[in-house]
């Protein structure tokens, strides 16, 4: 949230319940990961954290680019209903 808001070019002083509400968001993300199977997290790691392209990441792991594409939606649809 802080960093959204510093990207805006405003700042502003978060209240305890903003601070509360990302605290439960990342629990709750974390908690929902540990749900998905190793593929699935190895694929988000890849394209979110690492920033590699569904291409990379399907060269990377010697799986086509569809596949890749199959399991980070899979993946994507639920932590959405874990979250």
């Amino acid at each position: 949230m802080v960093e959204f808001i510093q990207c805006l070019g405003r700042k502003r002083v978060q209240d305890k319940k903003d601070t509360d509400e990302h605290w439960l968001q990342e629990i709750a993300l974390k908690e929902a990961i540990k749900k998905l199977n190793n593929r699935e997290k190895l694929v988000l790691d890849l394209r979110f954290y690492k920033g590699r392209t569904q291409i990379e990441v399907a060269d990377e792991i010697g799986i086509s680019q569809a596949q890749v594409s199959r399991l980070e939606k899979s993946a994507l649809k639920q932590l959405r209903k874990y979250v």
